[in-house]
């Protein structure tokens, strides 16, 4: 009871008698307190500075016998974080006026680093005039093409794995490339060689085979040549057999084996062809998958970006480079790049070789331009050659009597002294094999199985000395 009447007393104000009354200078109290914080005589703690005392509650702790007097209950002040607030001093407020002027010393200042840069020094000067004297002046790089974005839908493009396939056939083009062999062969030259391939391509022609096939029986003929010696009664038929074997690899219908024996005018037999078929294969091993002009062909006209037109001349430029066993030298996908760029240079395509094709051939203009010379010097010959196979088959509408049409001069006045020298040894022969009188053809002499070049007063076979001999169509 005694302690709700000082409860009571102190609600209303009045003076409790027997309690310590509180110095008014005395710090308020904090509201938290630890456990059991309000049991004892706890010395109390003074509040934040500057802050409104709290309230206390006075405890009435009752004794028997007595009546103690109410001790204010401990109360930990609330501990909140500090935020310090910047001085006054530090805050510098600028005017827009300032601004400005900041903005146009920054840009004096980027000026004068622009001018520096700009300020040619002597050895800035050495730099451009060396690289100005090897070509390496600044040019704007040209894009590349993507080739093949039109073909990312289409599943036999495998565009995902063109271009590893095109490494690996400039890896493989080095291994079954053919060496010159020629001087392996005593009773075979170059002009039967060139006779035999004009043929091959009017049979070609005449069988309607794809281009495939008739690059690979090129390429079959001389990989046997480059390793079998042969006689000039077997270069026909190694011809028909290569054609037979190319046909069955690269045809869905590969003409048979009489087609063959009908066309060579049954020079020979069934037997002969299946026994050189099978001579052949068991030289080459049986290794029929080999990377051909044509190969790259596909490709580097694709990079071309080409029409009909510029097609037409790539593939009349590769195939007179086959003819000719000068070209042997060169690897096939040089070939193959090397006929692209005369054919630009023939059609006035500019720029003649950019960074697409460089990307994707894999040469510069520079290594191209000799083999280049000498595929627009056979060009610029064809029309005066004995052998037109190749020349009427290009000068037909069909495909776009490219043959016709003027050869690059550019390249032309340019050709190689070796190519000249060349076409003047054979003029001379013909001159000094041909009488006054008479006029040189090309028969096939069907004793010695080869095509021959004999005069219309004398057309017995130079070899055999046979009348037996037909003329070319």
């Amino acid at each position: 009871m005694a302690s709700r009447i000082v409860l009571q007393q102190q609600n209303r104000g009045e003076a409790v008698p027997g309690a310590v009354k509180q110095k008014k200078n005395m710090a308020p109290e904090g509201r938290n307190r630890k456990a059991l914080g309000d049991i004892g005589n706890v010395a109390t703690g003074r509040g934040l500075e500057g802050k409104k005392p709290l309230p206390q509650k006075p405890v009435a702790v009752k004794v028997k016998g007595a009546n103690v007097a109410k001790v204010p209950a401990v109360r930990k002040p609330a501990q909140k974080k500090a935020t310090v607030k910047p001085n006054p001093e530090d805050i510098i407020e600028i005017s827009p006026d300032t601004q400005e002027k900041l903005k146009e010393k920054m840009q004096r200042k980027k000026a004068d680093k622009d001018s520096l840069k700009q300020k040619a020094t002597l050895t800035s000067t050495l730099t451009a005039r060396s690289k100005a004297a090897c070509g390496l002046s600044k040019k704007p790089k040209e894009q590349v093409v993507d080739i093949d974005a039109a073909d990312v839908n289409n599943e036999l493009a495998v565009v995902e794995y063109v271009e590893d396939i095109y490494s690996f056939y400039k890896l493989a083009e080095n291994e079954t490339r053919v060496h010159d062999y020629m001087d392996s062969q005593p009773e075979i030259n170059d002009r039967m060689r060139a006779v035999l391939i004009d043929w091959l391509v009017e049979v070609h022609q005449k069988f309607e085979l794809n281009p495939e096939t008739l690059y690979l029986t090129i390429n079959i003929v001389d990989r046997y040549l480059a390793v079998k010696t042969t006689s000039r009664r077997e270069l026909q038929l190694l011809g028909i057999s290569a054609m037979l074997i190319a046909s069955k690899y690269e045809e869905i219908w590969a003409p048979e084996v009489n087609d063959f024996v009908c066309i060579s005018d049954k020079s020979y037999t069934h037997d002969q062809v299946l026994a050189m078929e099978k001579e052949i294969l068991g030289q080459l091993e049986w290794y029929l998958t080999v990377p051909t002009p044509y190969v790259f062909l596909a490709r580097f006209i694709k990079a071309s970006l080409p029409d009909s037109e510029i097609e037409n001349m790539v593939y009349f430029l590769a195939e007179l480079g086959l003819m000719n066993y000068a070209t042997i030298i060169y690897c096939p996908s040089m070939i193959a790049a090397s006929a692209v760029y005369a054919a630009r240079h023939t059609l006035n395509r500019t720029p003649f070789w950019n960074e697409t094709l460089k990307l994707h051939t894999g040469f510069s203009e520079s290594q191209l331009i000799e083999c280049a010379r000498l595929l627009v010097s056979y060009q610029s010959a064809a029309a005066t050659h004995k052998l037109k196979v190749i020349y009427k088959k290009y000068s037909s509408p069909e495909r776009g009597v490219v043959s016709l049409l003027t050869p690059a001069k550019s390249l032309l006045a340019a050709s190689s002294s070796s190519v000249l020298s060349e076409q003047a040894d054979l003029r001379k022969s013909t001159e000094a094999a041909a009488t006054s009188s008479s006029k040189m053809v090309v028969v096939g002499c069907q004793r010695c199985h080869m095509y021959v070049m004999v005069t219309e007063a004398d057309p017995r076979c130079p070899q055999c000395k046979s009348t037996t001999t037909r003329k070319m169509t």
